[in-house]
């Protein structure tokens, strides 16, 4: 039988708190579009109910304050033979992937993420459902995290 994946007292590698604004300043735009539009609609048709705007509203404002939380939540941990990835508050998320089934170890960087020196360096297995991303990677980290996997896969027999 299986051993189960103990992880009471792993200390996990944080991502960047660089992330927290990155998620900010993607968040404005289709907040600022919602509301803009929501405002709008209001004025054209005003038999709208105020209160939807209002409540839709709230909501976006809890979302926005429950992003510092969100990304703190996020952690790996590089073990002997696997890489332990969590992220999640209300659904989290424990995965565990073996070195040897990674077949590709990817990094992304989009504009914003450039501008604030971060990466995303996503894992790619056989099976869809494991495959992982970790967001919000200061550049050098990621590059190193990357050739440090490679390396650890390559002992294994397994293929990148």
């Amino acid at each position: 039988m299986a051993e189960r994946l103990d992880l009471a007292g792993v200390e996990w590698q944080r991502v960047s708190s660089k992330l927290i604004l990155a998620e900010y300043l993607s968040a404005v735009i289709p907040t600022v579009v919602f509301l803009v539009g929501s405002w709008f609609f209001g004025q054209v048709a005003p038999f709208t109910r105020p209160w939807l705007t209002a409540v839709i509203a709230v909501i976006v404002v809890i979302s926005l304050a429950l992003i510092p939380r969100r990304v703190r939540s996020i952690g790996y941990k590089l073990r002997d033979d696997d890489l332990l990835f969590r992220r999640g508050i209300m659904f989290q998320r424990f995965v565990a992937v073996p070195y040897g089934r990674m077949q590709l170890v990817d990094i992304n960087r989009g504009p914003l993420s450039r501008a604030l020196g971060l990466s995303e360096l996503k894992f790619v297995t056989a099976a869809a459902s494991t495959g992982i991303t970790i967001p919000g990677m200061p550049q050098s980290e990621a590059e190193t995290l990357r050739d440090k996997i490679v390396a650890l896969a390559e002992t294994r027999r397994a293929g990148l």
